[in-house]
């Protein structure tokens, strides 16, 4: 049989470059931009709106440009990216399919960090102080997942670690909310924690990007590390990796991501779960490929979400929060039903 024809046959996941892998990914995500641009509650011309930007104009479709597409496109792509690269980062720490921020109880320690700066008065002290609150939730409960669950801990240890620690934020979030000083701040609470880009400026994004981008490059740098992850951790510790620093790495790459993610969108769970399972088979099973991949999957999950829910004809809109629940609810079903059986 000919090298072609065996090429041919394989499965198209196996006959996909790496590099052909991401440039279709990036293409989809530059696509998926231009449609979040297009789509809103009023008709919009792009291209006059474009336009009148450009030439400095001061028109209404240059101001619903500027001020409300362009920051919730661009919150949506940080978002996703960071909630992507994370979940497979997660992965491959703890060499558990199902570890993810919004499953291992990430997302809602990180939340609750920001409803404490919420509730006492502190994100009004200075604009940084809200993503910071959610980055020490994140860090905190990414320690507790680690110390609970540990290297290669079992899926049912995983899940009972997830369950205690959002049951634990759960707790004090509802705390917070019940001695809430006035129902306006129950209310948008509330609002927050179902997780939105709507009414989102271009403040939000120059507040999140630098911490977000400093996680990416942590998080990714991990990439040979996690790879040898894999052959059992005394095999990457004779491959010269330093295993408590890669843990920290991976720990505090995770907190930045996830926490600066949840302060700006509040909580938006099972993109890191859905993303790194649905792409992994395309780079071969290898954790440290399969990071970059996933945090363009995630942008791109996470924008074609935020472009269906406001093609919906509901009003008020559905949370992004709410819509990524109903999917990936049904996809952690599936997961755990497939892991029952292999097992």
């Amino acid at each position: 049989m000919m090298a072609g024809e065996i090429i041919t046959r394989l499965p198209l996941h196996e006959r996909v470059s790496y590099g052909v892998l991401v440039t279709y990914l990036a293409l989809l995500l530059a696509v998926l931009a231009a449609g979040s641009l297009s789509v809103g509650y009023a008709p919009l011309d792009l291209h006059q709106a474009a336009s009148d930007v450009l030439h400095g104009e001061s028109s209404l479709g240059a101001l619903v440009l500027v001020e409300l597409r362009i920051p919730r496109m661009v919150l949506g792509a940080l978002v996703g990216f960071s909630l992507g690269v994370a979940g497979a980062a997660m992965q491959g720490l703890l060499r558990n399919p199902l570890a993810e921020p919004g499953i291992t109880g990430v997302s809602g320690m990180a939340a609750l960090g920001a409803v404490i700066v919420f509730y006492f008065g502190f994100a009004e002290t200075a604009p940084l102080v809200l993503p910071l609150g959610g980055i020490a939730g994140a860090a905190v409960a990414t320690f507790m997942l680690y110390g609970i669950a540990g290297q290669g801990a079992g899926t049912m240890t995983l899940i009972l670690a997830g369950v205690a620690i959002n049951s634990f934020a759960g707790a004090l979030t509802s705390l917070a909310l019940n001695l809430a000083p006035n129902p306006y701040a129950v209310t948008e609470i509330v609002y927050w924690l179902l997780g939105s880009l709507a009414d989102r400026s271009l403040q939000y994004v120059y507040l999140v990007l630098p911490l977000m981008v400093i996680g990416w490059i942590m998080l990714i740098m991990t990439g040979p590390a996690l790879d040898s992850l894999t052959l059992g951790e005394d095999t990457a510790a004779s491959m010269g990796f330093n295993l408590p620093r890669l843990r920290m790495q991976l720990i505090a790459g995770t907190a930045l991501c996830v926490g600066s993610a949840v302060a700006v969108t509040g909580a938006i769970a099972f993109v890191g779960l859905v993303v790194p399972h649905l792409l992994r088979p395309w780079v071969r099973q290898q954790p440290g490929k399969l990071l970059l991949v996933s945090g363009l999957g995630g942008a791109v999950l996470t924008l074609m979400a935020d472009v269906a829910v406001r093609s919906l004809p509901i009003r008020p809109e559905l949370k992004l929060g709410v819509v990524m629940a109903i999917i990936g609810a049904p996809f952690l079903f599936s997961l755990i039903w497939r892991l029952r059986s292999e097992a």
